[in-house]
């Protein structure tokens, strides 16, 4: 392997592992989405949700 395919080789693999990190961690250090209590409030029907 000549001296240009190594550079190649390695510049794309640490861009893609650079990239892999980065969102990886974006994932994890998301704020979680709020769920609803039940099945119920998920619905968009206003007669068929839950009255408090």
């Amino acid at each position: 392997m000549n001296t240009s395919a190594l550079v190649v080789m390695l510049g794309t693999m640490l861009l893609v592992t650079g990239l892999m990190i980065y969102f990886f961690t974006r994932v994890l250090n998301a704020p979680p989405k709020p769920e609803p209590d039940s099945y119920l409030d998920n619905d968009d029907d206003p007669d068929r949700q839950a009255t408090p």
